[in-house]
């Protein structure tokens, strides 16, 4: 697949984020898994067989960390054992889930090798919380699975959608009260996804903000960074703000090269957000990067990584350049602003990146 492609991988992990299947017992007003909005026609489960078939194609092509998700991924039978299969094939595996699982659970999934727990929160109110997840009493599930969790060393992620209910000088108490190690913010979407993700919602009035009240809300994420640890760069903010302003971004999309997106139906995306899939997993080997320099859309996963990877791809693909003789296309890739910011980022989040790195 190219030199350039080959270096790269060597150099920088990459990531997939796996949907094991489309159900869910939550009734979240911003999105479309939820179980009282008839979205969900075919309840679907990511099979575990072809999965464990699938899973030494994506450590070939640099995949190291992957994030199993849904609709609830607890509610998957066999969600252990797709954690344990992606720790035999050598990958971290996280899970994003509701909690409401989690105590009969987590202790399953810590021995089956999870890397990184992220929970959703809805608000700083945990009653706010469970009314909008229609899981009343999931807060106090939540404290027990973190409970677990911390106790064994796996990290702890606050997942919190950008919206309404946050009043967000409000979060940390919450957050720490709960027992989260951190917290991580995802943008509201309200057009549907081209993919088979449906964590989106046109009629939510829960997410429907202007330009203006969207910059706001993420300055208000920035000013959390002192009082609890926020795993969104800064850098990766200020480029959301500029795309929620029309203006030029400065971090191009990893997505379909260093990020991937993997549905119950085993079929590979470059993103969620992505008109049409790349193809079947099983035949990743042949499909080529995705190196288009996208910024069409602000889904945190994507563009946080996006940011914190800049460097690592600038730098590979320089030497690359050099190993070519193209001396001053190589220095030109790693002199530019935006490598500097990649790195300040990388800097300034390396205590949590350490710890998530860590833990085995």
């Amino acid at each position: 697949m190219g030199r350039v492609s080959e270096i790269a991988r060597r150099l920088v992990p990459a990531v997939c984020d796996i949907s094991v299947t489309d159900i869910c017992n939550a009734t979240c007003d911003f999105c479309s898994f939820a179980r009282d909005k008839d979205v969900v026609r075919d309840r679907r489960w990511i099979d575990r067989g072809r999965l464990a078939q699938a899973l030494p194609i994506l450590h070939r092509r640099g995949i190291r960390y992957v994030n199993f998700q849904g609709g609830e991924p607890l509610m998957h039978r066999a969600i252990d054992g797709l954690i344990s299969d992606a720790r035999s094939a050598g990958m971290r595996p996280g899970l994003v889930t509701n909690g409401w699982l989690l105590p009969q659970l987590i202790g399953r999934l810590v021995a089956a090798g999870l890397a990184t727990l992220l929970v959703s929160i809805d608000s700083h109110s945990i009653g706010e919380h469970e009314r909008n997840r229609g899981l009343l009493g999931v807060g106090e599930r939540i404290r027990q699975g973190l409970t677990v969790a911390r106790k064994h060393g796996v990290p702890t992620l606050a997942s919190v959608t950008v919206n309404r209910l946050v009043r967000y000088e409000a979060l940390p108490e919450t957050l720490a009260d709960l027992g989260f190690d951190s917290v991580i913010f995802s943008y509201p979407r309200r057009q549907p996804f081209g993919s088979s993700s449906l964590v989106y919602s046109g009629e939510s009035r829960l997410i429907d903000f202007d330009s203006a009240e969207l910059v706001r809300a993420l300055e208000a994420i920035k000013s959390l960074k002192g009082r609890f640890p926020v795993m969104n760069p800064s850098p990766s903010i200020d480029d959301i703000q500029r795309y929620v302003r029309g203006e030029e971004q400065m971090f191009a999309c990893v997505g379909g090269y260093k990020y991937f997106y993997l549905d119950w139906n085993l079929n590979i995306w470059r993103c969620e957000a992505w008109s049409k899939p790349l193809g079947s997993v099983f035949d990743l080997e042949r499909i080529p990067d995705c190196r288009d320099r996208c910024t069409a859309c602000m889904m945190a996963c994507y563009r946080d990584t996006s940011t914190l990877m800049h460097a690592a791809v600038a730098v590979s693909d320089a030497a690359a350049a050099a190993a070519q003789g193209r001396l001053g296309e190589a220095v030109q890739l790693v002199f530019r602003r935006s490598v500097a910011l990649s790195l300040g980022a990388v800097a300034s989040e390396l205590g949590q990146i350490s710890r998530l790195a860590r833990h085995a």
